[in-house]
């Protein structure tokens, strides 16, 4: 009896990605536009990759109380959670948390509590924010062969004298 043809094993890649969706509104839990297309763009990106887990963390800017911000940012994440579902991510996969203001993006430490509240609110604009992470694995990709190469024209033979 021959053996069986061997099967071709499907090579796996570890897929990370990871997008930060900055920019909601002051003191609400709210996508805005740019989020939604954002993360569009990212679960079309995810498409080819089974998802081994999504991590979905809030955050907030540094104005409010801990216990207040820590809320919020629950509330963000959540509201991204919500969406990530309602496009089809199984919820059991999503694991979410909320930061309130304990991971600040560098560049905001140029804010002054001095400034007028509305300047100091849009300084802190890119800490209001929901970090999406996902995590999985895809096949990977089968490797290009190199493209035949043309053959180079031959110079035409030059013409005796």
């Amino acid at each position: 009896k021959p053996p069986a043809p061997k099967k071709k094993k499907i090579q796996m890649l570890n897929v990370e990605r990871k997008i930060e969706l900055q920019g909601m509104p002051f003191d609400k839990a709210e996508m805005t536009p740019d989020n939604v297309k954002e993360v569009d763009k990212f679960l079309a990106g995810l498409k080819p990759v089974t998802l081994g887990a999504v991590i979905v963390t809030g955050h907030t800017d540094r104005i409010g109380s801990l216990k207040y911000n820590q809320r919020l940012s629950e509330r963000r994440a959540v509201v991204v959670k919500d969406y990530l579902v309602s496009k089809g991510i199984n919820p059991k996969l999503i694991f979410w948390e909320g930061k309130a203001f304990k991971q600040p993006i560098p560049v905001t430490k140029f804010c002054s509590n001095k400034m007028k509240r509305k300047q100091l609110i849009e300084c802190l604009a890119p800490n209001r924010r929901v970090t999406v992470e996902a995590v999985g694995r895809m096949p990977k990709p089968p490797a290009k062969k190199p493209a035949a190469k043309p053959q180079a024209a031959k110079p035409a033979a030059k013409p005796k004298k």
